[in-house]
């Protein structure tokens, strides 16, 4: 049983620091022949439809944290309303988080005006004064908070991942409705096919735990790309896999694809971030930083009285406001 140490948020000793990387780079020295490399990026729908097939809505636990790490989510009509509880959520890999780092942050306010930018006659959620998308959204353990809490207001939600097992079960599932959400297959890393709503129409974009599962080649296109759906003043919120985190070192050897980036047993893949890393991402999509943390935690096994060290990355940028004159 896994229970969340009292010390969140701890500094490593440049001891523990260089520990973990002599086991990082010992992990990756031996790596996937490069012939079979390409097989993870091109058939990567594929194996996540497996996973979704095995595991269905079981794998990890509904994210009710996001409200407390990323209060823009809360469209401005829902001020005042009861949240749901916080929950503790069994990432893949392998690990709970509790992510109570950053509670009660004020909420950024997008632009006083935005307009949309598309000859889109009718789209979903085209009536709404707030729209969220959230990208890889797998089983809709995210999707399903955020419609519990945006019903009744005037958001909307729109969901997107590009296994279709994992979208079968977000619309099969009872608390889905299409009167406040929209879920559609969409690989984003597929630039050219359009999504169902305009440039420049999404207040809000939630990306956690997606950049690490795709190839860290073609990261930069995608947050460039989702970055266009931005209104002005709309904000991106990123949570994912820090370099040194627990799951990268527990890997062996032989499951390495390039530096950070890896295969699980299952053929999905992950890469493990830095802050740097990820503030290059979306500066270099005209973003604006407003929050870029390295969230370090200690977890304990006290059945096996083994300390295990969590590593994710969290930030938050901005689609800076064009001024007129």
């Amino acid at each position: 049983m896994f229970i969340l140490c009292s010390r969140d948020h701890v500094q490593w000793t440049d001891e523990e620091t260089e520990k973990a990387r002599q086991k990082a780079e010992e992990n990756s020295k031996e790596k996937i022949p490069v012939e079979e490399q390409s097989k993870y990026d091109r058939e990567a729908h594929k194996y996540w439809d497996r996973f979704y097939e095995m595991h269905q809505r079981k794998f990890f636990r509904n994210r009710t944290w996001l409200f407390t790490e990323f209060p823009e989510l809360l469209p401005p009509d829902t001020a005042g309303l009861c949240l749901p509880e916080q929950e503790q959520e069994q990432e893949q890999g392998g690990g709970v988080d509790s992510c109570s780092e950053s509670g009660n942050r004020e909420k950024q306010q997008p632009c006083a005006s935005s307009t949309l930018t598309s000859h889109m006659n009718t789209f979903p959620g085209q009536h709404a004064a707030f729209r969220i998308l959230e990208v890889g959204c797998g089983a809709g353990n995210s999707v399903f908070p955020i419609i519990s809490t945006i019903r009744g207001s005037k958001a909307f939600l729109y969901c997107c991942d590009f296994s279709s097992q994992a979208i079968e079960l977000i619309q099969e599932h009872p608390d889905y409705d299409p009167a406040v959400c929209h879920a559609f297959v969409r690989d984003i890393c597929d630039t050219a096919s359009p999504f169902p709503f305009p440039p420049e129409s999404l207040d809000i974009i939630l990306v956690v735990f997606v950049l690490s599962a795709i190839h860290p080649a073609r990261a930069q296109d995608a947050v460039r790309a989702l970055a266009g759906f931005l209104k002005q003043g709309g904000i991106v919120l990123f949570r994912d896999y820090g370099r040194y985190d627990l799951a990268q070192l527990r890997f062996k050897k032989g499951q390495c694809l390039s530096e950070n980036f890896y295969t699980r047993q299952d053929g999905t893949c992950v890469y493990f971030f830095t802050k740097d890393e990820v503030h290059h991402l979306f500066s270099n999509a005209g973003l604006e930083e407003l929050q870029n943390l390295e969230d370090r935690r200690l977890q304990v096994n006290r059945g096996k009285k083994v300390v295990m060290h969590r590593v994710w990355t969290q930030s938050k940028y901005r689609k800076p406001c064009l001024i007129s004159d």
